[in-house]
């Protein structure tokens, strides 16, 4: 059964943009990555500090979207904070507490996978937080984003918007998915029966938040691929990074032998070569034939209908 659109959302009708080309897709891809690269350089030589929070709906692709971001970079300098559910001592904190706890050091970048919006969301929405608390919040959270930025740190906000048909298509797609089952929660259920409650509060969110000083961008993500590609570009295109060359690296020549000898390999335990029986055997049509049975399966999940986005 597919979930019918919400026929007040001016957007219920939009079309899903055409297909990108496989290849167009990983040549810009691996062209964005390459300057990733470069401005994670720049912000290690010159001190700055980088937090990009990444908000919007279930399985509106942000996880696809921070692993394509951080695929090439340095995980020393390159951080994903994803945060669990507060623990007791850290709901009698300060709300924001826990998050300063994450923020960067010089020279390095944060990529918040749901941050302190969680106020303004999903606890707003489930009754998480006292109508005190979130009003405390929307009054708070823009002067706690400001004081960041007089410290010289650089935000970035997007949020990801997908249509309802289409969030519940990747719901339904990772259900019979057994390697992605686990990415399916209650509280990506309760978005489904819940829909109008967190557009309303993703409104009350943006009416509050998105300020000249530190606004919302909102990424188009029906399509994930599309998505990617457009909040990378815009990420490079909105921080004013230089293009500095690594230092340079001479390999050393290696040194002649002094006389060492290897221990015998029996008096070691080796890992079984696995691999060996994909080359030869059955083994290897089977993993062939699993293949395409997969991608077959997912072909025939497609589904189309009317999409209301948030």
């Amino acid at each position: 059964m597919t979930q019918k659109s919400t026929g007040n959302n001016p957007e219920a009708h939009a079309t899903k943009p055409p297909k990108l080309p496989s290849k167009a897709y990983e040549d810009e891809l691996e062209r964005l990555q390459s300057e990733l690269v470069t401005m994670q350089q720049w912000v290690k030589q010159t001190g700055n500090r980088v937090v990009i929070v990444f908000e919007g709906r279930d399985a509106a692709g942000k996880g696809s979207a921070i692993k394509r971001i951080t695929q090439y970079l340095n995980p020393r300098t390159v951080r994903v904070a994803a945060l669990p559910a507060p623990t007791e001592r850290q709901r009698t904190q300060w709300y924001f507490q826990r998050y300063v706890e994450h923020l960067p050091a010089a020279g390095e970048i944060v990529i918040f996978d749901r941050s302190w919006y969680n106020r303004a969301g999903v606890e707003r929405v489930m009754g998480f937080c006292t109508e005190v608390e979130y009003q405390r919040f929307l009054q708070q959270c823009p002067v706690f984003e400001q004081m960041l930025l007089d410290d010289g740190i650089i935000l970035r906000k997007y949020w990801f918007s997908v249509s309802d048909v289409e969030q519940e298509k990747r719901f339904r797609s990772r259900l019979g998915d057994p390697m992605r089952r686990w990415k399916l929660s209650p509280m990506d259920l309760e978005s489904i029966t819940r829909w109008e409650d967190y557009s309303r509060a993703k409104d009350q969110m943006f009416a509050h938040t998105d300020l000249p000083s530190s606004p919302w961008h909102v990424v188009e993500s029906e399509d994930k691929k599309r998505s990617r590609l457009n909040v990378i570009k815009h990420l490079l295109d909105s921080i004013p990074y230089l293009h500095i060359d690594p230092p340079e690296v001479t390999i050393p020549v290696r040194p002649e032998a002094k006389g060492y000898e290897r221990p015998p390999r029996d008096l070691q335990r080796y890992v079984p070569d696995h691999a060996a029986s994909l080359i030869d055997g059955d083994e290897g049509s089977k993993s062939n034939k699993r293949s395409k049975d997969d991608k077959r399966s997912k072909d025939d999940k497609r589904s189309k209908g009317g999409k209301a986005k948030s």
